[in-house]
Formats: structure tokens, C-alpha cells, sequence
């Protein structure tokens, strides 16, 4: 395991080659795979839930704290182009990690900055909670879906990548009801059926901070109101 220091940052248009997890939620923390449509190795939707050492959740809990109010997203980043096949099979137990704070500029460019050198994470099959091919020709729905995923209370909502181009989000709800322990383990579908799928790659997301929305999951109601942002993409992805 590697503990040479870092840099102090790293450009998006760094030339590193590996997958990158976002990382959702404070109570339970999940790994969403950063996805791309058009490279094969990370041309899927994948959410997981690693078994983080104390020290990288208490790191990334503490600067999540102190950056709450900017645009800033959270990051694990592995060397190598694996087939993430092997989280789910669970032939794959464990892979090194580096965490990472993302913050976005005013032209949407993403700098990666380094917070903890790289350390090994563990990862078993059963905490996949979801995973699928990205499809680029896969077609547009009616309205804006999401896959639901969290445990407790702490409900998130990541969109349900089908037709190319789009945008990849991740958000925290605030205030969830009717929603299910069944809705989480794995993802549930839910469809937001008061907001058109933009089918296209978004500018900024159809779901508004602060804005309550009712929605389905199959045929039953289910609500919630948008809270922090967990991760937002519209130009790689595609």
C-alpha cells in the first residue's frame, strides 16, 4: 500500500486510469460508480457500499461538514480498468482507494484534490444494491426516474441512466414517506410523474433544492423534497 504524499491536485483531464466512486450518505456510506457511456469498462450504473476504514469515514465526514455549503462532491478513486463485474460476482474483496474532494468551477470544469493516500477498502457482493449496462440507444422515458437506495431513514435517489446523452445525479431527500425497506435492497425504480425527462443532457437538474415532489414506486405514492447533492454530471457521461 502506497503512502507517498500526494499532489495537491489533480485535474479532471488528469491521466489516470481507474474507476472512481462517488461517496453518498453520512449514516450509511454508499460508492456510486462515476459512469461513462461511451468507454466500455465504466459503461455502467453501479451502487455499492464499501467497508470503509474509520479513518477515511471520519475524514470524509469532517470535510463534508466543513464544505457543506459549496459545490463540492466526495470521491474514492482504484487504479486500474477491472471489470467492476467482479464486485458483483464477489470475486473481488478488497481494492485500494485514495479519497478525493471534487469541486466543480464556473465552467464546470472538476478538480480532483487529493485528502487521504491510497487505502484498502473492503467490498462484498451482497451490498450491491444495484447494477446495469449503460445503454446509449436505450431510449428516453415519459418522465424523470430515479433509483432509490439508503438504509433507515437516509433515503437517496440517483437517476436511472437510460438514453444517451444525459446527466448522472445523485441526491439526499429530505423528509421521505411511504417508502420501504423493500424500495432500497435492490434499488427500486420511481418515477417523478409531475416532471417531463428533459431527454437530453440537462443543463441543471429537473429536480429543484428545497421543491417537495410526489411520486410513484410501481402504483404506490411515495414523497419526498430535494436535499444536498451528492453528485452531478452532464459532460462525461456522454
Amino acid at each position: 500500500m502506497s503512502t507517498a504524499p500526494l499532489p495537491d491536485t489533480l485535474s479532471a483531464a488528469a491521466d489516470r486510469h481507474g474507476h472512481r466512486f462517488l461517496l453518498i450518505g453520512k449514516e450509511t456510506i454508499f460508492s456510486y460508480h462515476l459512469g461513462l457511456y461511451h468507454v466500455p469498462v465504466h459503461a455502467f450504473q453501479l451502487i455499492t457500499a464499501f467497508g470503509l476504514t474509520d479513518h477515511l469515514r471520519t475524514t470524509y465526514l469532517d470535510d463534508l461538514a466543513a464544505h457543506g455549503n459549496q459545490q463540492v462532491y466526495y470521491s474514492l478513486f482504484t487504479e486500474g480498468h477491472w471489470q467492476l463485474q467482479e464486485l458483483v460476482d464477489g470475486t473481488r474483496t478488497s481494492l485500494a482507494v485514495e479519497l478525493e474532494r471534487v469541486t466543480v468551477d464556473a465552467q464546470g470544469k472538476r478538480t480532483f484534490t487529493p485528502l487521504l493516500p491510497a487505502v484498502d477498502v473492503t467490498s462484498r457482493k451482497e451490498d450491491v444494491v444495484h447494477y446495469r449496462p449503460l445503454e446509449a440507444d436505450a431510449g428516453y422515458p415519459d418522465y424523470v426516474t430515479e433509483l432509490v437506495f439508503g438504509r433507515g431513514g437516509e433515503i437517496h435517489l440517483a437517476h436511472a441512466l437510460a438514453g444517451a446523452p444525459s446527466w448522472d445525479e445523485v441526491i439526499t431527500t429530505v423528509d421521505p414517506q411511504g417508502f420501504r425497506p423493500a424500495d432500497l435492497t435492490p434499488a427500486a425504480t420511481l418515477t417523478v410523474l409531475s416532471v417531463k425527462d428533459p431527454h437530453g443532457a440537462a443543463p441543471k437538474s429537473p429536480l429543484i433544492p428545497d421543491t417537495r415532489y410526489e411520486a410513484k414506486i410501481g402504483e404506490r405514492p411515495v414523497s419526498f423534497t430535494v436535499g444536498r447533492q451528492g453528485w452531478w454530471n452532464n459532460t462525461s457521461l456522454n
